[in-house]
């Protein structure tokens, strides 16, 4: 287990940029509107990084190690990771180049997004749901509502 002292969103471009161009290259499940982007990478509050992968295939949010307090989990079997918006479960995966990560899959395959940007922008608002609390339900009402009478100035 490698953990990534540095943000690793350039590497994971670069292997899956490999990825496209070789193993993935001319199969029918990939988009070619799409193109190979790590984005919106950050810390967690575990310290591990967790961002989004838009690949001509698949759009899938990624966690790797940022410390030692990795959990060990087979290639293939499942991890559950808490985040402010609530429990996801991911895949645990491995990569010559990037070690074990663990992956969610947001659009598999991605052939629906008419444009890369459009990809793009979905990614990065996945990103930005994840770190957010859920939608809190709206308060009660502190008095209550007028009737419609005094709504329209008449008394009684």
């Amino acid at each position: 287990m490698k953990p990534w002292a540095e943000d690793p969103t350039a590497d994971i471009a670069d292997v899956f940029a490999d990825i496209a161009a070789t193993r993935m290259a001319g199969l029918p499940i990939c988009n070619p509107a799409l193109q190979v982007e790590a984005l919106g990478f950050r810390r967690a509050e575990s310290g591990h990084w967790v961002g989004a992968l838009v690949t001509p295939w698949a759009i899938n949010l990624l966690c790797l190690p940022g410390t030692d307090d990795w959990p060990a989990a087979a290639a293939g079997s499942h991890c559950d990771w808490h985040f402010p918006s609530g429990v996801y479960e991911f895949i645990v995966a491995d990569e010559d180049r990037l070690g074990r990560y663990h992956l969610c899959s947001l659009f598999s395959p991605a052939g629906d997004f008419a444009s890369h940007e459009q990809a793009r922008l979905t990614a990065l608002a996945a990103i930005t749901a994840l770190f957010n609390d859920p939608l809190a339900a709206p308060a009660a009402a502190a008095t209550p509502p007028a009737s419609r009478r005094a709504f329209l100035g008449l008394r009684g």
